[in-house]
């Protein structure tokens, strides 16, 4: 148990039955009353920022979680499978936990897993991806009405908005925290 005092970025507790990170804080020591700190938290079960008062008073668990680099092998009916580099162990962790990472995962593909007590609480992807376009309308010269771009298919089944001269084959660099095209790879 840490006290408020404590609190630091970036670290992890548990609150509320969930496993949290501080995303940020501030220690508030009003001229009258007791001293508070006023936290942002991320839920890192549902990405969730929510904003919390702990008193100074208050104990809080510590959640100590361990970040691993796995790397996507395949997945299956209702999995997704994963290698633990170090340990070479698989870990399988629920298709309908982590849907959102198939748009930009592919095979070999090496991500982080969050885990807690030898449980993947999160995969969290890097924060840019190189895939190959394999479908892409012909770019039209002159055709600027919408600033010059056009969707584009990778080889995930994701759709981009690309410039027009991206074609079918070229690899693209991607952003997966906004999925937008960054530059060609």
């Amino acid at each position: 148990m840490i006290s408020p005092n404590e609190l630091k970025t970036g670290m992890t507790i548990m609150w509320n039955g969930a496993i949290h990170q501080i995303v940020e804080f501030q220690h508030v020591k009003p001229g009258k009353g007791h001293a508070f700190v006023r936290t942002r938290l991320k839920s890192l079960k549902t990405g969730q920022v929510v904003e919390n008062i702990f008193k100074a008073k208050e104990n809080i668990e510590q959640a100590i979680v361990e970040r691993h680099i796995v790397q996507y092998l395949y997945k299956d009916a209702t999995n997704l499978v994963f290698m633990d580099n170090n340990t070479y162990d698989q870990i399988e962790v629920p298709v309908s936990s982590a849907e959102h990472l198939l748009l930009y995962l592919k095979e070999n593909e090496e991500v982080t897993a969050v885990m807690y007590e030898g449980t993947v609480i999160d995969v969290t992807l890097p924060y840019t991806v190189e895939l190959e376009v394999v479908s892409a309308p012909p770019g039209v010269r002159g055709d600027t009405a919408q600033g010059g771009s056009k969707p584009v298919e990778v080889e995930t089944g994701a759709t981009v908005v690309v410039p027009l001269f991206i074609n079918e084959g070229d690899v693209i660099k991607i952003d997966t925290r906004s999925g937008e095209y960054l530059t060609r790879a």
